[in-house]
């Protein structure tokens, strides 16, 4: 079991930043894949960032290059860091953990993801 809670949202400018923590509690945190996932009124839960147990990353092609993800196995937690924020980044932002599958790969698929946060609210406005 792990529990995880987000904290950092807030409401920003476009332009501006962000850093989003989630942190972490329960078993093997740091043999988990860890993921960052939004979701925008009236959209579909997507996937943003994922990090796996040696810190290897993926990246939603829309947030490429903007936000970076990463984390501190010492403090069990998970980070966003989002620069460059843009309207359609507002959302509400989840974070999700799941053991490593057999073969090692950490996706980016929400159903992949055995344990969520609560969530935390992101507005970016124009």
């Amino acid at each position: 079991q792990v529990q995880l809670v987000e904290s950092g949202g807030g409401s920003v400018q476009a332009g501006g930043s962000l850093r989003l923590s989630c942190a972490a509690s329960g078993d093997a945190y740091s043999s988990y894949c860890m993921g960052w996932f939004r979701q925008a009124p009236g959209k579909e839960r997507e996937g943003v960032a994922v990090i796996d147990t040696i810190g290897s990353t993926n990246y939603a092609e829309s947030v490429k290059g903007r936000f970076t993800v990463s984390k501190d196995n010492a403090k069990n937690t998970l980070y966003l860091q989002m620069n460059s924020l843009k309207p359609e980044d507002t959302a509400m932002y989840y974070c999700a953990a799941a053991p490593v599958p057999i073969g090692g790969y950490c996706s980016g698929r929400e159903a992949d993801y055995n344990y969520w946060g609560q969530g935390t609210q992101v507005t970016v406005s124009s």
